[in-house]
């Protein structure tokens, strides 16, 4: 079973409230998942952090005015939020795996200019912070980094790629469009049956060809996101997403449609 955890934006401020209503939420979504897994019982786990964990304050707009928490206090959350998702999918499995990308609001910046590289990325760096301590804890987890310059990842599923980019890679709609160059040109998600993407704040599927290593239809998965809500871009465009986390089952025959849901 694959979790994907999309876009909570620790410290933001918007319509569905702050920090504390972020962390009900959280842990109500938690709690759902939990009856989930509890009737599935998967032989593995899977995390996905599809990115922007953190609000930051130089991602754009003028968020520093609306933000409730500073950067250390939103990277602090973000760990320990972390932490219980990576807790909540290890209980009902032996094998769990996390998967990770850098993202937009989690880049290192100056302004909107970027700095470093990917992996200057303060998800990232939380990650290696929760993945030393779920090591001394003896817990079974493995984690999945990007590798240096990319900002992609895939990993293997009981022989079903999944590959994962946070999506500010490419305009709205535009995700099977860039798997397709990413493809052509054999990057990290040449191989995937599966992509996930965040960024977008709202549920997407899309059929995107045929595997020609694996033979099987690949599938574009957009997910919902957590977050306090996205007010500028309901006063633009009019709409608005209900928060969610996406859930799927991959089984020996690859990804199960039948298996998909929000909750």
């Amino acid at each position: 079973t694959v979790v994907v955890w999309a876009d909570p934006q620790i410290g933001k401020v918007g319509s569905r409230g702050g920090t504390a209503e972020l962390l009900e939420r959280s842990a109500s979504k938690r709690d759902k998942l939990k009856r989930l897994l509890s009737d599935r019982r998967p032989a593995m786990t899977v995390l996905l952090d599809a990115g922007d964990g953190i609000e930051g304050f130089e991602s754009g707009g003028n968020p520093m005015f609306t933000n409730d928490l500073s950067l250390a206090g939103q990277l602090d959350l973000y760990g320990t939020e972390l932490m219980e998702w990576i807790k909540a999918v290890y209980e009902f499995s032996n094998l769990t795996k996390v998967a990770c990308v850098s993202s937009n609001h989690a880049a290192w910046r100056n302004g909107k200019q970027n700095l470093g590289n990917p992996q200057d990325d303060l998800g990232l760096f939380m990650h290696r912070q929760v993945e030393k301590l779920v090591s001394t804890a003896g817990m079974s987890v493995s984690w999945t980094y990007p590798n240096d310059y990319d900002e992609s990842v895939a990993l293997d599923v009981y022989g079903t790629v999944v590959g994962m980019v946070h999506g500010n890679q490419f305009s709205p709609g535009g995700a099977i469009n860039w798997w397709e160059k990413q493809t052509f040109g054999s990057q990290a998600v040449t191989k995937a049956d599966v992509l996930v993407t965040g960024h977008y704040h709202s549920f997407g599927a899309g059929v995107a060809g045929r595997n020609p290593h694996s033979g099987r239809q690949r599938w574009w998965l957009g997910a919902p996101t957590l977050d306090n809500g996205s007010d500028w871009f309901r006063q633009t465009a009019g709409r608005d997403s209900d928060p969610g986390v996406l859930v799927f089952d991959i089984t020996e025959d690859g990804f199960d449609l039948g298996f998909l849901t929000i909750l």
